[in-house]
């Protein structure tokens, strides 16, 4: 049955769709959320045919898996990203829906709710636009471009044919930046004065065969740290590394090991990391960072090591991903746009 025609002259009901990478909820699902990212030849496009990468991806899943499970144990048994993201979904809908009738759907890209659950809930629900709004504040094909791709993939799959605004990217938006600033602040004075601590902003890592063929993530990544630097008026000395490297592929350096080595060499006593292109805590933050990273600086004679919180629900970031779509909303139908430092696109599902 096809869905109900809205009223003549009620509000057009806006679906909004948080574009996430998703965890495991379970040790269970380790090895197949593991399993569905290996398989997605935008974020590991290796010259293969499909059937053979697919191959790979259940073997290589089960290996990672034996390392990555007991990494998950040390955080709780799952990754809390699920719980989060359905957090900030509830807030942005009570937020928007004081200035235009919205639903909130999340869509993880290899996790649950899978994307094609979030097609069917927006039909169930008789929306009549899409704003499709990611939760990586810097585009790359690795993480933007694949979710919306698997959007439209499964949009077209179930016949949902909507106007739809894509949001590309909001590295240096006043408001998302403000929030960011308040997490470095708070976690600056857990320091003495005397200590002066070094800034580490630490990023998720990105093949550089993909920065090589023009994704901009890197750069956006640098705009995004600027922008912090300058709205803290930082005055400490601050450095920019990648974290999370995943295959052979040659990553964006330099790591974040082999920086706290570097600064541990060279007499660092007290250092602040602030992960910087996350908008939640999971599991690169709360172990990767918190734990590994944490054992690292200590080996290395940094002595006092903190790291900031997740932006996870802050009020000031939930404020920014509103502006993010009322801005979209407003140029909807006009083509490509921009919100400020923000870019956004529009088509059809």
């Amino acid at each position: 049955m096809p869905p109900l025609s809205p009223r003549e002259g009620s509000p057009a009901l806006v679906a909004v769709v948080l574009l996430q990478l998703g965890g495991p909820s379970s040790l269970d699902e380790v090895q197949p959320f593991l399993e569905n990212m290996f398989r997605d030849p935008e974020l590991f496009n290796l010259p293969l045919p499909a059937w053979a990468q697919d191959w790979l991806a259940e073997r290589f899943s089960r290996w990672r898996a034996k390392q990555a499970r007991p990494l998950y144990a040390s955080i709780g048994g799952r990754s809390p990203i699920g719980e989060i993201t359905a957090r900030q979904a509830h807030l942005l809908e009570r937020e928007l829906n004081r200035s235009m009738p919205s639903r909130v759907f999340v869509a993880m890209r290899y996790g649950k709710p899978s994307t094609e659950a979030a097609v069917d809930a927006v039909l169930e629900a008789n929306c009549q636009r899409v704003v499709l709004l990611p939760l990586y504040p810097q585009y790359s094909t690795a993480t933007t471009g694949s979710s919306v791709r698997e959007w439209q993939r499964c949009a077209a799959r179930k016949q949902l044919d909507l106007p739809t605004a894509a949001i590309d990217s909001y590295p240096t938006h006043p408001t998302y930046i403000a929030a960011v600033k308040e997490r470095v602040r708070a976690a600056l004075a857990r320091f003495s004065v005397e200590s002066g601590p070094h800034v580490l902003f630490s990023a998720h890592g990105l093949p550089q065969k993909l920065v090589r063929q023009g994704d901009p993530y890197q750069s956006q990544i640098e705009e995004t740290v600027q922008g912090v630097v300058r709205e803290c008026a930082l005055q400490a000395p601050y450095t920019l590394c990648y974290q999370s490297r995943i295959g052979p592929q040659r990553w964006l350096k330099p790591s974040l090991m082999e920086t706290l080595r570097r600064l541990g060499r060279s007499g660092c006593q007290a250092l602040l990391v602030v992960p910087i292109s996350f908008v939640s805590d999971h599991l690169e933050t709360l172990s990767e960072i918190n734990i590994e990273a944490r054992e690292q600086a200590m080996s290395m004679g940094i002595r006092h090591f903190e790291t900031t919180t997740g932006l996870n629900d802050s009020p000031t970031f939930i404020q920014a991903l509103a502006e993010l779509v009322l801005t979209a909303e407003t140029g909807a139908g006009c083509g490509l746009g921009t919100s400020g430092s923000s870019r956004v696109h529009t088509a059809r599902s």
